[in-house]
């Protein structure tokens, strides 16, 4: 049984700014902002919320299926799936097209600045949920509007779980169609940010929403996370990393260790210290995609985090 992961699939241009955004950006200037960077390094990465997840998937030797649109221009990308053995049959390549494509520059405190060119990902909804493939649970995270309306549509239809993951996407919604999206999805996972986005947008409060739903994940960063469930809630340490090196990447390697957990039933606990141990390994690492721990790593770090093993 494969966990389904619908999102992009994407480039990633990362910039590393030497210094502080804020100390360049006036708080009571902001509506006439025009500030530069300038940013020594800069590297592309293979990226996007359906890339990374499955990555990070493949990584805990798990089944992953990302489902995602891509461009003239995907070639080395696919390439890496076949490379990783990750399935790709569910990557449709739009003619004409450029693969979606992030620019993120990132300052001395991890705060991120973010351009994306959606490309091909805006003809996402072009691509169907299957239904010849045995799926046990899904993802529908930042995609094509009408793509993640679609396959969040039929998800719920067919009666497969589905985690709702609308991450920098959630500008695109009006606080009803992300009430549409809550009552038809089984669990909602957002960082601290895009949680009083969310309340704020709906007019409900996250107690609220997590009424229609067997779990609300909301992450923390460095503060850890916290998994409201029908059981009762979950406070999730974060796990220790030997180094801060680059944020990007480590929300979807926590949605992959949350994913594995679930689709295992490894319970609430265990699944979000296993995601809490992914994202520290990615952030020990530049780039999404460049942290290749095996999955005994994986073991190991988890068992020296919170003294038992997973498996």
């Amino acid at each position: 049984m494969k966990t389904l992961i619908c999102g992009s699939i994407a480039y990633d241009s990362i910039m590393v700014f030497h210094g502080r955004f804020k100390d360049h950006i006036l708080p009571d200037q902001v509506h006439i902002l025009n500030v530069s960077f300038l940013v020594p390094t800069l590297r592309q990465e293979f990226g996007g919320v359906a890339g990374n997840i499955a990555y990070n998937l493949a990584l805990l030797q798990d089944d992953p299926l990302p489902m995602g649109t891509v461009g003239d221009d995907a070639g080395e990308y696919l390439g890496r799936f076949d490379t990783l053995g990750i399935d790709r049959s569910r990557v449709l390549r739009i003619e004409g097209t450029r693969t979606a494509q992030a620019f993120i520059t990132t300052d001395l405190d991890d705060n991120q600045i973010v351009a994306f060119h959606p490309g091909a990902m805006s003809h996402s909804h072009h691509n169907r949920i299957p239904d010849d493939v045995p799926v046990r649970l899904a993802l529908v995270g930042p995609d094509g509007r009408e793509g993640m309306l679609a396959h969040a549509h039929a998800l719920a239809a067919r009666e497969i779980p589905f985690l709702f993951d609308p991450g920098q996407a959630l500008p695109l919604f009006s606080g009803e169609e992300l009430l549409w999206f809550v009552e038809r999805a089984t669990y909602l996972a957002v960082n601290d940010y895009e949680a009083k986005l969310l309340a704020a947008k709906t007019g409900r409060k996250l107690e609220k929403l997590s009424g229609h739903l067997e779990a609300l994940v909301v992450t923390r960063g460095a503060q850890g996370s916290e998994i409201r469930t029908r059981e009762g809630t979950f406070a999730i340490p974060a796990a220790p990393a030997a180094a801060v090196v680059d944020p990007t990447g480590c929300g979807d390697a926590y949605r992959a260790g949350l994913l594995f957990g679930v689709a295992h039933d490894l319970g609430w606990e265990t699944s979000g210290r296993l995601a809490a141990v992914m994202g520290a390994v990615k952030i020990e690492h530049s780039g999404a995609q460049r942290h290749a721990p095996t999955r005994s790593d994986i073991e190991q770090r988890f068992f020296e985090a919170f003294g038992y093993r997973v498996w």
